[in-house]
């Protein structure tokens, strides 16, 4: 129990450190990672989110 309980809590911290998409940390992180490395998703959210 004590385990999950350690898990559990080390992956809310990773995950609420990522930058929400559409942000504009999103976008700056977006545009400093390599395009090949995108994914459709990804590609098709920084077109919604930071061109237009």
């Amino acid at each position: 129990m004590k385990k999950l309980s350690i898990v559990f809590s080390t992956l809310l911290l990773i995950t609420a450190c990522a930058p929400e998409v559409g942000s504009e940390a999103w976008c700056e992180a977006m545009k400093e990672k390599p395009k090949g490395d995108w994914t459709a998703t990804e590609a098709k959210d920084f077109t919604k989110h930071c061109i237009f």
